[in-house]
C-alpha cells in the first residue's frame, strides 16, 4: 500500500492540504496517511503526530525565543517521517518549518519524493533559496504563474496549479437568514489565525467597532475566526459586551457572510484574495513588534504587503501597517470608503482585473491530486 506523509505548519496550509487530499482519497482510497496537521486534515480522518499549534510562531524574535522547541519539533518530525517511510512527503507552505524537515528527510532517505505546495515567496525576499531547493525538492507546486521563472531558471520541476481561494466552487445552499438583519449592513473582520496575531489585532479591531457604533448603528460586525481560535475571539468579545458583533468559524457560513458584506477589514495575508474574489472592498492591517519589523523591512524587496498591490506595483487596497494599524486609522479609512461608493467600485474593478490575470483555468486541488498520483505510481 502506498503512503503519504502530509506536512503543514499552520492553519492555511492545513486547509490547502485537506482540499487536495480529499480529491486524492476519492480517486485512490487505498493510500495510508500520517501528518503534521490540524482541524482540516483531522476532519477528513488523517491523524497528526502532534498539535499544529505547537509549531505556529510568528516573527523573528518569536522564532529565536522558541528555537530550542522548534529544533526539537523538526527533529521529532523527521524521525516520525523516516519511521513511517512514505512514498511521498507532501509539504505545504510554512517553508521555514516544512522545507527544513523535507531537506533532512531527503538526506536520510533520498527515495522519498518531496512535493512542496505553495512555493516560498522568493519574489519578495531571499531569492537565493531557490538554488538550495534544487537539492531536495522533486516538484514545486505554484499558486501564481509568474513564479515559474524563478524555478525554471534552476531546472526545478514545477507546475502552476492556481490558488484555491480564487475558485468559485461553493455551490452549497447555506441558510444564513438568521444571521442577516434586514436593517443592518455587514462588515467582515479577519483578525488572523495565529494566537500572536489575535492578541495584537483583536483589541485594536474591537476599539474600531466601538468607534463605528458611536458614529452609526447601521452595521453588524462578523469576526471570522478559525476553529482553533474561535474561543479566544469569543471570550474577548464577550468581555466587551458588543451586541452587534459575532464570531463565526464554520467555513461555508464565513464564505456566505463575506459575500453579503459591504466591507472587510483583514489581516494581511491570503485571505485578501478570497475577499477580492467575493467582490468585497477592503483594507489590510498588520502589526508586529518593532524588532521584527526592522528585520523584515531590511530583507524584503517589494514596496507592499498585499499580493494585489505587489502585482500592480501600486496601492489598490489600502495597507495600514505598524503605527498606522490603530483603531482611529482603521475607522477613518473604512468611513471614507463607505462615504465614497465610487472608490469601493473602483477597487473591486481593479481587483477583478488582477484576479483574472492570475487565475488558473482548472481546480488547484484536482491539479495537486493528479501530480501526487503521478509520483505515487512512478
Amino acid at each position: 500500500m502506498k503512503k503519504i506523509f502530509i506536512l503543514t505548519g499552520e492553519t492555511s496550509g492545513d486547509k490547502l492540504a485537506a482540499a487536495a487530499i480529499s480529491k486524492l482519497k476519492q480517486k485512490n482510497p487505498d493510500i495510508t496517511y500520517l501528518s503534521v496537521g490540524g482541524y482540516y486534515l483531522n476532519s477528513i480522518g488523517i491523524k497528526s503526530i502532534f498539535d499544529l499549534k505547537e509549531i505556529t510562531y510568528i516573527g523573528f524574535t518569536s522564532v529565536i525565543l522558541n528555537l530550542f522547541k522548534i529544533k526539537n519539533k523538526i527533529n521529532k518530525t523527521v524521525s516520525e517521517i523516516i519511521k513511517f517511510d512514505p512514498d511521498v512527503l507532501f509539504s505545504v507552505d510554512s517553508p521555514d518549518f516544512t522545507l527544513r524537515v523535507a531537506e533532512k528527510v531527503k538526506n536520510i532517505n533520498p527515495k522519498i519524493k518531496i512535493i512542496h505546495y505553495v512555493a516560498p515567496q522568493v519574489w519578495i525576499w531571499r531569492e537565493k533559496r531557490v538554488k538550495k531547493f534544487k537539492n531536495f525538492v522533486d516538484h514545486m507546486l505554484l499558486l501564481f504563474n509568474f513564479e515559474k521563472q524563478y524555478f525554471d531558471k534552476e531546472n526545478i520541476p514545477n507546475t502552476f496549479v492556481g490558488h484555491p481561494l480564487l475558485e468559485n466552487n461553493d455551490k452549497s445552499k447555506i441558510d444564513i437568514t438568521s444571521l442577516i438583519k434586514n436593517d443592518k449592513k455587514i462588515i467582515s473582520i479577519f483578525p488572523g489565525s495565529r494566537n500572536s496575531e489575535i492578541n495584537t489585532l483583536l483589541p485594536i479591531l474591537v476599539n474600531f467597532v466601538k468607534m463605528m457604533n458611536e458614529k452609526s448603528n447601521d452595521y453588524i460586525f462578523y469576526f471570522h475566526a478559525t476553529n482553533e481560535n474561535r474561543q479566544i475571539c469569543t471570550n474577548f468579545l464577550n468581555k466587551e459586551n458588543l451586541s452587534n458583533s459575532q464570531v463565526i468559524s464554520e467555513e461555508k457560513i464565513k464564505s456566505k457572510i463575506l459575500s453579503h458584506s459591504v466591507f472587510a477589514v483583514a489581516k494581511s495575508g491570503t485571505i485578501s484574495l478570497e475577499i477580492c474574489n467575493q467582490n468585497v472592498p477592503s483594507i489590510i492591517i498588520y502589526k508586529i513588534n518593532f524588532i521584527n519589523y526592522l528585520i523584515m523591512k531590511s530583507l524584503v524587496k517589494v514596496r507592499f504587503a498585499n499580493i494585489i498591490n505587489i502585482i500592480n506595483d501600486k496601492e489598490i487596497i489600502p495597507e495600514l501597517l505598524q503605527n498606522e494599524c490603530n483603531s482611529k486609522e482603521i475607522f477613518n479609512s473604512v468611513m471614507y470608503f463607505l462615504k465614497h461608493p465610487d472608490l469601493m467600485k473602483n477597487q473591486i474593478e481593479s481587483c477583478k482585473k488582477t484576479l483574472n490575470e492570475i487565475k488558473s483555468k482548472s481546480s488547484a486541488a484536482e491539479e495537486v491530486s493528479a501530480i501526487l498520483t503521478k509520483y505515487l505510481i512512478s
